[in-house]
């Protein structure tokens, strides 16, 4: 059978099988053994009773089934697939410890007289959540048990809350550890590393335009976010009216005056400790001696390892060895002038009492920048590769954990659940779209689709947007997993064939970083895919942990604004490829 035919069925049984409902795994195996049937032995499908006679059954362990079970064998024993469970698993810790509760507490401490600053406090607290795991379902969710009921508590606007949640918590994708790179670093064999550093650019430039976003939104339109002691003085006054109708009124019962005396005293104290708060000047130098404690706590650490590399005598260079990152000798005199200079600022500048408040205040925010130096640190220091970067990180949270007192069997047990749970599916998935593109190639499938996107006299670029439109529908149709497994192996082809000097507008990427630009370009578009409606899974997530007077169609009309900016994004991308190269180079 023509490869042509072959690939109209496919499409046609991929919707089909996904419209009833069979899980994507388990749909991709079944037409994987189609794929090969149709192309190697099609009288399977006229006469069955044949079996054992063509080039599938004559010789079982040979041919194209062999070929597929070499490949669906080598992919789950690559030892980076390790770090998958032990990233979720690092999720799994931090969305039941008390870490990002404390986190975005101390944010909110700093922002929280800026109009819009609850809102921005969350972007900033996915961003660090994302540097720190790079799953997306736990941050959507832990971000609306936290952060949602404040803000509509605090009156902003139900639109701008919901797409603030879910398009912040959606970062994982694009920021660094993100398991959607490493899935792709492994389908394609590029470097992970590599795709992490591209990352890093296009993450924080997407992160910038949420914030954006919502600071001159809500300066347009301040309704949209009303300031905490607005909104406090608001509630003051409507409970104080409450008691005073409720007095006056005849059927006025006792219960529901101490309600509104309850929401009152509540209301009073918020407003008490609000104004009790920092200001102004006095609260920059808590900041600034906030943040000179956690330089002089960094470089003392760095100080003190430098220093045992160079006693020790680890740190001699070798020919053809990177050196190590941060260990030379003379980072021994440049760490210690840093600590020194960051202790004189504490004791002589912001004095040791204003140095111990910023300290109380921002000290929420000290486990996560630890985790993210962990990971990221052994990463980039040369200390480790991924995976043995994310048991790092575990161990590091569960250390923090044991010491804030919230470590116990049950944790462990609730997160190895989770754990468990996401690594089976990602694995199921993985055996049965590695197994259908396994087959889907020997068939003969990306010469054909190639050649037909090729010949079809398209521009280079109006090639690179049919496939992001193809991306786009299929991302609001079907998990990541499958289309990092089933398309991205047809495209990257097409795209290493295309003309490099016509690939974007303002400059062009090396060719040798041209499969990274496209698996950061493919994370953008996974961005987009995890708010599109009708299957956009951060909406699911949300409404698993919303008030239940916020339906799924609000939560959807949300996103609108938001999916935008995410456009906007990964308009950036395609037209400016060089950014990724930012930190490459």
């Amino acid at each position: 059978m023509d490869v042509g035919t072959i690939s109209l069925v496919l499409l046609i049984g991929l919707m089909l099988l996904l419209a009833i409902g069979m899980p994507l795994g388990m749909a991709s195996a079944i037409l994987a053994v189609l794929v090969l049937v149709m192309r190697f032995e099609p009288a399977l499908l006229t006469a069955p009773w044949e079996f054992g006679e063509g080039i599938l059954t004559g010789r079982f362990g040979s041919g194209p089934l062999n070929i597929l079970a070499q490949r669906i064998y080598g992919l789950l024993t690559d030892y980076v697939l390790i770090s998958i469970p032990l990233f979720i698993f690092m999720a799994a810790l931090l969305e039941r410890s008390g870490i990002a509760k404390d986190m975005y507490s101390s944010l909110n401490v700093w922002l929280n007289r800026t109009r819009g600053g609850i809102a921005i406090v969350t972007s900033i607290m996915a961003v660090i959540m994302a540097a720190m795991s790079g799953i997306i379902g736990g941050e959507v969710v832990l971000l609306g048990l936290i952060a949602l009921p404040q803000m509509l508590r605090l009156g902003y606007d139900q639109n701008l809350a919901i797409g603030t949640i879910c398009a912040s918590g959606s970062l994982g994708t694009m920021i660094p550890p993100s398991i959607v790179l490493i899935i792709f670093g492994l389908i394609t064999e590029t470097s992970i590393k590599a795709l992490f550093t591209a990352a890093f650019v296009p993450g924080f430039m997407l992160a910038s335009f949420i914030i954006i976003y919502i600071i001159i939104r809500t300066q347009m339109n301040p309704a949209l976010a009303p300031l905490p002691q607005d909104s406090l003085s608001a509630r003051k006054a409507r409970a104080e009216q409450t008691i005073a109708q409720l007095k006056a009124a005849p059927q006025g019962g006792p219960a529901e005056v101490e309600k509104a005396q309850a929401e009152l005293a509540a209301a009073e104290a918020e407003l008490a400790d609000l104004h009790a708060q920092p200001q102004g000047r006095e609260k920059a130098l808590l900041f600034g001696a906030f943040l000179t404690i956690l330089v002089a706590g960094f470089a003392t650490a760095l100080f003190l390892r430098a220093l045992f590399f160079t006693v020790t005598g680890q740190n001699v260079v070798i020919e053809n060895v990177d050196p190590i990152a941060l260990g030379q000798p003379h980072h021994v005199y440049v760490l210690g002038a840093v600590a020194a200079v960051a202790l004189a600022l504490i004791f002589f500048l912001f004095k040791p009492h204003r140095a111990k408040t910023g300290w109380n205040m921002g000290k929420g925010l000290v486990a996560p920048i630890v985790v993210i130096g962990v990971v990221m640190g052994s990463i980039y220091g040369g200390i480790s590769g991924i995976t043995e970067a994310a048991g790092m990180g575990v161990v590091a949270v569960f250390v923090i954990s044991v010491f804030r007192g919230e470590a116990s069997v049950e944790l462990v047990w609730d997160s190895l659940m989770r754990t468990l749970k996401s690594t089976g599916t990602i694995i199921w998935v993985t055996i049965g779209a590695t197994a259908l593109a396994g087959a889907y190639t020997i068939a003969g499938g990306p010469t054909y689709v190639a050649n037909l996107i090729t010949s079809a006299d398209l521009p280079t670029m109006g090639i690179l947007l049919v496939m992001m439109l193809i991306l786009l529908f299929m991302g609001a149709f079907m998990d990541w997993v499958g289309i990092v497994l089933l398309i991205i192996p047809v495209f990257l082809p097409i795209v290493q064939r295309l003309p490099i000097e016509e690939i974007g507008l303002l400059g062009h990427v090396e060719p040798k970083n041209l499969a990274v630009w496209f698996g950061v370009l493919f994370c953008m578009n996974m961005q987009v895919s995890f708010l599109s409606p009708p299957f956009g899974p951060a909406a699911f997530y949300l409404k698993s942990v919303c008030p239940p007077h916020i339906s799924l169609t609000d939560i959807f009309r949300g996103f609108l604004p938001f999916i935008c900016i995410q456009l906007l994004a990964l308009s950036v991308l395609l037209i400016w490829p060089p950014i990724v190269e930012i930190l490459l180079d």
